[in-house]
């Protein structure tokens, strides 16, 4: 697979996935109210397998430190480069 170009030539930085087709013709069929409980639900499920996983590694911690390690985490992946 070649390397994705612009207008002039140059290469563009890919930093998302490609879509998948398939649910984004599926989304477009939700009314704007059942997206936006899609995007709460799988923020929901991120959220939960980040504390599991959090929980897990530091079983010690009370639920108000385990929220600091959440946010840690959170701000890391921000600054975290996508892709290969």
């Amino acid at each position: 697979m070649s390397t994705p170009r612009d207008e002039s030539g140059s290469d563009l930085d890919i930093r998302f996935d490609p879509l998948d087709s398939d649910q984004l013709r599926l989304l477009l069929r939700l009314s704007p109210g059942e997206r936006i409980r899609v995007m709460l639900d799988a923020q929901a499920l991120a959220k939960g397998l980040i504390m599991g996983r959090l929980q897990r590694q530091y079983p010690d911690l009370s639920p108000y430190e385990l929220g600091f390690k959440f946010v840690e985490e959170i701000e890391r992946a921000k600054q975290t480069r996508p892709g290969p």
